[in-house]
Formats: C-alpha cells, sequence, structure tokens
C-alpha cells in the first residue's frame, strides 16, 4: 500500500525534477530532425496531452508514445568510412533500424502505465516496401513511418509522439543515472570483431554501468534471439524505474538533461515531458504492465529469413484490454485451458511437486516445468505472460501466495508462468 511519506516523497521528487526540467530545457529544442506536414500529421500533436497546475504540469488523458531505440552503424551512412576504420563502429544518428520498439501507454484515468514491446523482427507490411521486418520502418521513413506501421499492425490505435533515442545515448542516459541494479540471468560472451562488440557478463546480481547495462541488452545468443532480448529489455526497463525514482538522482539532473538534449528526438514538448515523468514517477510496480506482442516463431528459419508472426486474435484482445481499443476477451475461464509453466528458484524439487499437485486439485491440468528461474525469490511471481492478468489473479487465488505481475519474462509458451519462491516452500 501507499504511505503518506511515500506520497510525498514522490511528490517532492517529481516536483523538484520537473522544475529542474522546466528551466534547463526550455531554451533547447528537443526534435533533432525536422518532420514534414505529412509525417507530422500522423501523431495527435492538435489534443493537448497536459496541462499547467500551480506546482508542475499534469497528464490529461491517456496518451500513446511510441518509443524507438536506433543501432546505426558506419556501413549504414558510409562504407568508405567503416573501410578506413577497419569495423563497422557506431554512429550518433537516429535514422537506422530499431532495435528497440516500445508503444508506452500513459493512463491517467486508470492510473496505469503499461508498455508493449514489439520484437524488431515482426513481420508486417511497410507502405511503398511490402512485406519487411518492422523496425526497418524507422529507416525507411523515420518516426512518422515506423508509427504508421505500429498502428497498423496493431489495429490502428492513435500514437501520439515518438521518442527515438540510440545505443550511445542509452549508454550515456544510464551512467547519468549512476547505474543499474538487476540480476544477469546466465553467463553471457559473445564477440563480433567487425564491430568491436565484446559482450562478457557474468550471471548473478550486480550494478551495471552504461557499457555492461549496454552489452545485457544487445546479446541475443540465448536460444530465443530478438525475443529473448524483449524479456531483457523488460528486465532493464524495471530497473531504471527503481533507479530513477532514488532521491539522489536529484544531484545527477544536470548530466541528464544533458543527454536529452543532444542524444534524445521526440516531439514531445518539455511541459509533456515534465508530465509524463511526474506520472510516471508515481506507479507502484503493481500499476505497470510490460507486455510483449503476441506471436509466434516461423519456423526454424529454414526459409531464409527469420520473422516473428503476429498473432491478430490475441493482439486484438490485448489492445482492448490495455490500450482500450475495441472490445475483446482476455481472460480465460476454465483453469484446464490455461497454459502454466513452473519456474523453480528454491532448488527444492519437493516444492516444486507439491505445487504441481495443488494447482491440479483447483482443477489445472496443463502444467509444465523446466529451466529453473535462476535468480532466488524470496516471494513467488505469479507472470501473466500474454498479459491475462484475471487468469494470473484466479492461479494466485488457488495457490494462497505470491504477487501477480504482467509482464513478458517468463515461459514464452505459457499463458501464465510461475516464478516458484521461498514463500511457498515456507507455507508448505
Amino acid at each position: 500500500m501507499r504511505t503518506g511519506v511515500a506520497l510525498s516523497g514522490v511528490a517532492a521528487l517529481s516536483a523538484a525534477a520537473g522544475a529542474w526540467l522546466a528551466i534547463s530545457l526550455a531554451a533547447t529544442p528537443l526534435r533533432q530532425v525536422e518532420l514534414s506536414p505529412e509525417e507530422a500529421a500522423v501523431f495527435s500533436l492538435e489534443e493537448a496531452v497536459s496541462r499547467s497546475s500551480l506546482q508542475v504540469p499534469e497528464l490529461t488523458r491517456p496518451v500513446n508514445i511510441l518509443v524507438l531505440g536506433t543501432k546505426v552503424l558506419t556501413s549504414d551512412v558510409n562504407s568508405a568510412a567503416s573501410q578506413e576504420l577497419g569495423y563497422h563502429a557506431l554512429v550518433d544518428s537516429f535514422e537506422g533500424q530499431a532495435d528497440t520498439m516500445l508503444l508506452v501507454r500513459f493512463d491517467p484515468q486508470d492510473q496505469e502505465l503499461t508498455a508493449l514491446s514489439i520484437p524488431r523482427d515482426t513481420k508486417v507490411e511497410i507502405e511503398d516496401r511490402g512485406t519487411s521486418k518492422i523496425n526497418a520502418a524507422n529507416y525507411i521513413g523515420g518516426p512518422a513511418l515506423a508509427a504508421q506501421t505500429v498502428s497498423n499492425l496493431l489495429g490502428d490505435p492513435p500514437i501520439d509522439r515518438y521518442v527515438r533515442v540510440n545505443v550511445q545515448g542509452v549508454e550515456k542516459l544510464i551512467d547519468a543515472l549512476g547505474g543499474v541494479s538487476l540480476y544477469v540471468p546466465t553467463d553471457m560472451k559473445y564477440q563480433d570483431d567487425s564491430q568491436h562488440l565484446y559482450i562478457n557478463l557474468k550471471q548473478g546480481y550486480q550494478h551495471l554501468d552504461g557499457e555492461k547495462a549496454v552489452q545485457f541488452l544487445r546479446f541475443r545468443h540465448d536460444g530465443f534471439g530478438d525475443i529473448g532480448r524483449v524479456q531483457r529489455q523488460q528486465l532493464l526497463m524495471g530497473a531504471i524505474k527503481e533507479q530513477a525514482l532514488k532521491p539522489s538522482i536529484i544531484v545527477r539532473l544536470p548530466k541528464i538533461v544533458a543527454i536529452i538534449q543532444s542524444h534524445i528526438d521526440t516531439n514531445l514538448s518539455v511541459e509533456e515531458i515534465i508530465a509524463l515523468v511526474g506520472f510516471a514517477a508515481q506507479q507502484e510496480r503493481s500499476d505497470v504492465q510490460m507486455l510483449m506482442l503476441p506471436g509466434d516463431f516461423n519456423g526454424n528459419g529454414s526459409q531464409g529469413i527469420s520473422y516473428w508472426l503476429p498473432n491478430g486474435d490475441r493482439i486484438e484482445a490485448l489492445m482492448a484490454q490495455y490500450f482500450d481499443e475495441g472490445y475483446s476477451e482476455l481472460s480465460l475461464s476454465d483453469p484446464s485451458q490455461i497454459r502454466l509453466y513452473i519456474q523453480d528458484s528454491t532448488g527444492d524439487e519437493a516444492a516444486v511437486q507439491a505445487m504441481t499437485r495443488s494447482l491440479q486439485q483447483a482443477g489445472y491440468t496443463r502444467i509444465f516445468a523446466g529451466n529453473d528461474w535462476p535468480e532466488p525469490l524470496a516471494t513467488t511471481r505469479i507472470v501473466a505472460q500474454q498479459g491475462d492478468q484475471g487468469s494470473a489473479a484466479s492461479v494466485r487465488a488457488a495457490l494462497g501466495i505470491g504477487e501477480v505481475v504482467v509482464e513478458s519474462t517468463g515461459a514464452l509458451t505459457s499463458d501464465v508462468t510461475i516464478q516458484l519462491g521461498q514463500d511457498w516452500r515456507q507455507q508448505q
């Protein structure tokens, strides 16, 4: 539960951050690339997102923000430069393919913050290009074409604004925050001399600086490729949010402002940024949903191109529940139809067997186990892997323990993933 002390602390932090951002950003345009009138018309700029109060601006309505993370190499813009350097170096640009795509919904009416991750390999139709991976849309036509393509994919929800940040910006922003603390789920080692990309992270809970956090994001060699990277993006987003809410962040604001001014391209106004930051700062973890575009792999990639194939029916249901688009039922009412996956973090096989028996007695029959959760958990996490919060809540009620979270960090083939913690062992 939220306490008065916690709320007052968040309010003070938001007010101080908002005041500093207003003063520091007011004189500097945040848009690094000019949009044509036709491109600008893709976004609903005529409808106000925020209003000013006596303290700081606040959101007036739900707003959808498209976030694009780009990676541009010298070979993408100047092959001669790559030949001269002898490798493909990173370029400080926003015009490349989007390694990261998120549609983030800030909803002041329901007090919820929702982030939908869209895998870069998602198969879509891009205007004037035809069938392609969705990450090409930004490279072909910038943020306007990317927004149009994402909206078409999701059933035409409005996209109000965009934010683009490149790899260098992510690294510098995390350094400006003072780094982030998270659990690295497995050893990550990869070497690509052609890009001077060297990843070497050890499994375990640790504090990552900007360079190591980018290594964590860019690693793709875990058997799940781009989907595994989407899951790590969600883990990192949670860690960044926790770091950004610490009171000590106040003294780091000058560095953060400098990064925003030089490494972010957006059509958000300063007032809108302050309103969004203030809203996000007040959201509890239970108010934050991190989803992934429903879909599946296209076999083993033997056809030459590896795609993430979107599932239209499940996308429609997800958009109805979390983005207020249309109507569709997401929750599964019959326990026997729910695919459950147990990931044990305790190392106690007897605890897994006891949980399986309890679930079977409650009517759940599609129960699988394996691929243990590497991070030791004190509290069992019941993950609504496909966004089905109702089914996850039903599982929690059947077990009598745990916390429900809407994320896509569990088993890909499950409806609900149970990451078994010590609380279950104690209850037994």
